[in-house]
């Protein structure tokens, strides 16, 4: 083993699990922390677990794991069963090319036991989405909006709720937008009172602040 040291207590002091990014780790690393994760009998969430890993780990991991190409996760373990769940949680995404972060967020909410609601494609080009599916954004307590491009989203949307949101600006877009710096700045930048905005693409930081604010509700 290469010394690797996983947090398994975390959730205990931080109310929030410890995640396995993957961006960064060789093949050989995501193993061995599987084998950790299999020798506790815990439960694992991995991050940034791309298409071309996924297909070199060894097979006989891919019968532990459930992969998500589409958010790039993975997860060791059993989820609890939130069919019955009210969602207190809404993802609202500016277009269906926010899609992968948006289910990075769910992904991260669900592994945690928390249910959410998706709203997807509902940006400001055609506010009508947005205000046709206000009433039902809502119903939640916390909402994350996850837009591209200027990322106008947040903004306008707190300006049309009361309830606590958290930005995530994606790197979906081109020129002056590419990569998520201008998507960023927007976001900091905003007019709207008490948004808060985490790094580019950073859905599972969105969904661990969410997380974060609906346990202190209940306190």
């Amino acid at each position: 083993m290469s010394g690797i040291i996983i947090d398994f207590e975390r959730k205990q002091r931080c109310g929030i699990e410890e995640a396995i990014l993957c961006e960064r780790k060789s093949v050989t690393q995501i193993e061995e922390i599987i084998e950790l994760g299999l020798e506790r009998q815990a439960r694992l969430l991995f991050t940034r677990f791309n298409k071309e890993k996924w297909s070199q780990l060894d097979p006989v991991y891919h019968q532990q794991l459930a992969y998500c190409p589409l958010s790039s996760t993975a997860i060791l373990g059993e989820l609890d069963k939130l069919e019955d769940q009210q969602p207190h949680i809404a993802i609202v995404s500016g277009g269906s090319s926010d899609t992968g972060v948006c289910h990075e967020i769910l992904t991260t909410l669900n592994y945690h036991g928390y249910a959410a609601r998706l709203f997807e494609d509902v940006g400001v080009s055609a506010l009508w989405r947005l205000h046709d599916a206000l009433d039902e954004i809502n119903k939640a307590k916390v909402i994350i909006a996850v837009a591209g491009m200027e990322a106008a989203l947040p903004t306008v949307l707190s300006g049309m709720t009361n309830r606590p949101i958290i930005a995530v600006p994606t790197s979906v877009g081109y020129g002056v937008s590419e990569g998520g710096q201008l998507a960023l700045n927007a976001c900091l930048g905003s007019c709207a009172a008490g948004l808060m905005t985490v790094n580019i693409d950073n859905g599972f930081g969105a969904a661990c602040g969410a997380i974060k604010m609906i346990n202190s509700f209940s306190m």
